[in-house]
């Protein structure tokens, strides 16, 4: 199976220090990762002043400060993402980003010329972001997070409309055409991946709904992940056991830094056991084929039986239920041929234990 693609979300959880970023690289890096993300926003562009903050970053920040005040403390500059870029390419590590704005979107495709953008589950309706980024030819996974399975199709059709339809005029109607043309299924199977996730932080166990993972493979037809928000390692692995190509889970330096996403983020050593684990997962799925390893078949005489004399035999005694039974070891006639053997006349002698052989 393809191994599968492992996102570290640093997320904002730097705190907008570019040292801390730096360091969220590395620990990304050592933990075996294939790509560190950041967020790319500019706060005015994304949050009103009469935002409100959501309940886990109320408890998490100062509930009085306004999420624009909140988020307006962990921009990256541009400048910022060169640096983080370069850092990536040190540590041989994917630098990714989600951009927020449209501003963003050319950030990330012009300048710092990332291999492929991530749409967040809270822009899945946001058709002109969704457009810009697909009109830049970049990959894209989609979180699909407070989303219905309509709401997914629709966000794809403005996706298909935008590698596809350049030039045209947007509208409803020409997203749903775009969808449902050859040009652009085959467009969002090479270019789309999307991510099953639960938008809350930590997200309770009873609401992850991974089956919702074979819902979206089987209704578009496209490479599934999960984008995970719940506590621990658990799901993730899980969902890699169902099929999930694609992981995206937060990570944090220390849990109990000041800031939204801490608390609901793995540490770099947890993120490190995660990613082991799912290896460990990808190596044990295996193929559909059931036969026996190679590690298997040297210890199948082992375990497995023959058929054995219970007492001694004399070469022409008849085999009965009273001298023929099973034990190990399993290099002999298998007891598949008890019946078949009762009744038999030994070729040789036989003393108490030993083995059948045909």
């Amino acid at each position: 199976m393809p191994q599968t693609f492992i996102i570290a979300e640093a997320g904002v959880n730097h705190n907008g220090s570019l040292e801390l970023a730096k360091e969220l690289v590395y620990q990304a890096a050592k933990a075996g990762a294939d790509a560190v993300k950041f967020q790319t926003f500019r706060a005015e562009q994304v949050i009103s002043r009469y935002a409100k903050k959501a309940d886990y970053q109320k408890k998490a920040t100062d509930a009085e400060e306004s999420q624009l005040e909140m988020v307006k403390k962990l921009e990256l500059t541009a400048a910022m993402h060169e640096e983080l870029r370069e850092c990536c390419k040190r540590f041989n590590i994917q630098f990714l980003s989600t951009p927020f704005e449209l501003e963003s979107v050319d950030l990330l495709a012009n300048q710092i010329r990332v291999d492929q953008l991530k749409i967040p589950s809270g822009e899945i309706t946001n058709a002109p972001l969704l457009l810009k980024a697909a009109q830049t030819g970049l990959p894209i996974f989609l979180s699909t997070g407070m989303a219905t399975l309509g709401e997914v199709e629709l966000a794809l059709g403005v996706i298909a409309f935008g590698y596809t339809c350049k030039g045209s005029q947007p509208s409803l109607q020409a997203f749903q055409r775009a969808f449902l043309s050859e040009e652009g299924q085959q467009a969002l199977k090479r270019n789309v991946r999307l991510l099953h996730c639960t938008t809350e932080y930590p997200a309770p166990f009873e609401e992850v709904n991974l089956a919702a993972m074979d819902t979206l493979a089987t209704a578009f037809g496209l490479p599934i992940g999960l984008s995970d928000h719940t506590e621990g390692i658990a799901i993730p692995i899980a969902a890699v056991a169902r099929g999930a190509t694609i992981i995206e889970k937060h990570f944090t330096l220390d849990k109990n830094l000041p800031g939204p996403d801490h608390k609901a983020s793995l540490e770099p050593h947890e993120l490190k056991e995660m990613v082991t684990s799912i290896r460990q997962v990808e190596l044990a799925i295996g193929s559909s084929v059931k036969l026996p390893t190679r590690s298997e078949l040297k210890n199948r005489d082992v375990v497995r039986k023959s058929l054995v004399a219970t007492t001694n035999i004399r070469k022409g005694e008849p085999f009965t239920l009273a001298n023929l039974t099973a034990k190990r070891p399993g290099t002999g006639v298998s007891p598949m041929f008890y019946w078949e053997w009762l009744g038999k006349t030994a070729d040789r002698d036989y003393e108490e234990d030993d083995v059948i052989f045909p």
